[in-house]
């Protein structure tokens, strides 16, 4: 299925929703002006998070970092004053939950923005009301075509695209010319053979065998039984956990010596809990923050990254998770975009585009009209993992 298959079919699940926000819409341009620009009373920030369901590893650590952030923010004073309401809602990891979440913040709780959601086909889901509605989004999820085209939805997740840049250079170095390659079925995994085929194409590296995989299957031993078969240079698993954990216990069961990179959707204790032994040896482009210790002292995300994770570990317990670091980005700049230019839709979605070398837990944001993603493949460090722990590859934490 295409990309562009894919945005028709999670769009029509919003559609009755987009017809029902275009009368708001109208409405507003006739005589919601002064609403819209009020610069007084709370200012409301909406998340629509995959806390329940295939992504909940993903939405609960979201969740916290989200509840983390603003109540800092409440100790602070909020914005100039005025208090910030966090108001969140479970999409239950599904594509209708999503826009149905999204029409109820924008609608019913008039927010100012929305963040989230957690996965790809919910946040493509969300991206056609958020366009209809006028209303800044900045969604957490990895796929591009979450913002390709888009004037109203921004993106903390390094693309899909820039991961695999940083993955077939490292391909390249290591001689590699086939890849195998097990995906997630959903829109995360949506388009990853046709751009590892486009960005590999120069140094001769292509994709020989593709298998598929629904988010919360639990059985993988024919996908890897056919990768085995498939004899590629290296095989790539593009998941999330828990079923990219599982996935990777099955091709270790099966005695699969085959080199394995993961993506960037592994990077949490859940994953390296789930995989156990089989992990180690794998590698995959992450964010920095799971290897923040071994980072060296002049990176420019190091302390971002470490006052995060003591404030995060102080709260609840435990390090927060790649996904966790993709909600601080998002709260972040959502909130210097408040803090500047105020509620006005408008002034925020310019402000968004305007992002200029914004140090985050994902990386350095620099965004444009053109890109509402901002973030290069020099966000992403080659990690691996040894005794049950992520390692920092060597030469790669500048």
């Amino acid at each position: 299925m295409s990309r562009r298959t894919t945005r028709a079919r999670v769009a029509a699940c919003a559609a009755a929703l987009t017809l029902g926000l275009a009368g708001c819409a109208e409405s507003a341009d006739s005589g919601g002006d002064a609403a819209a620009t009020d610069e007084s009373g709370p200012i409301r920030i909406g998340a629509v998070l995959d806390i329940t369901g295939a992504g909940a590893s993903l939405g609960v650590p979201e969740r916290q970092a989200l509840e983390l952030l603003a109540g800092q923010l409440e100790a602070e004073g909020g914005i100039d004053g005025r208090e910030v309401e966090l108001i969140i809602e479970d999409n239950q990891s599904t594509e209708d939950a999503a826009a149905q979440a999204m029409n109820k913040l924008v609608s019913q709780d008039q927010v100012d923005v929305v963040l989230g959601a957690s996965r790809t086909g919910p946040s493509l889901a969300m991206r056609p009301i958020a366009e209809a509605s006028q209303i800044p989004m900045i969604s957490l999820a990895a796929n591009a075509a979450i913002v390709e085209g888009s004037e109203w939805v921004f993106k903390s997740a390094q693309n899909d695209r820039v991961v695999i840049e940083r993955m077939v250079e490292y391909m390249a170095d290591q001689g590699w010319t086939t890849i195998g390659l097990a995906r997630d079925a959903s829109g995360f995994g949506e388009g990853v053979q046709e751009i590892f085929d486009e960005v590999g194409s120069e140094a001769g590296i292509s994709v020989v065998a593709v298998e598929r995989f629904a988010p919360d299957a639990t059985d993988f031993t024919a996908q890897m039984v056919n990768l085995r078969d498939a004899a590629a240079d290296v095989n790539v698993i593009w998941g999330i956990p828990p079923a990219a954990g599982l996935a990777q216990r099955a091709y270790a069961q099966l005695g699969i010596t085959t080199p394995v990179m993961q993506s960037h959707g592994i990077g949490n204790q859940v994953f390296l809990d789930t995989a156990g032994e089989a992990a180690n040896g794998l590698v995959a482009p992450l964010g920095r923050l799971v290897v923040a210790d071994q980072l060296p002292e002049d990176d420019p995300q190091r302390e971002v990254i470490t006052s995060f994770i003591e404030d995060y570990t102080a709260e609840y317990g435990e390090e927060p998770s790649t996904f966790a670091g993709h909600a601080y980005d998002a709260w972040q700049l959502a909130i210097d975009a408040l803090r500047e230019v105020g509620t006005d839709p408008q002034a925020i979605r310019d402000h968004l585009e305007g992002v200029q070398d914004f140090v985050g837990i994902s990386g350095t944001f620099t965004m444009t009209p053109e890109d509402h993603s901002g973030l290069s493949k020099d966000a992403l460090v080659l990690v691996g993992v040894q005794d049950g722990d992520w390692t920092l590859l060597p030469d790669q934490g500048a």
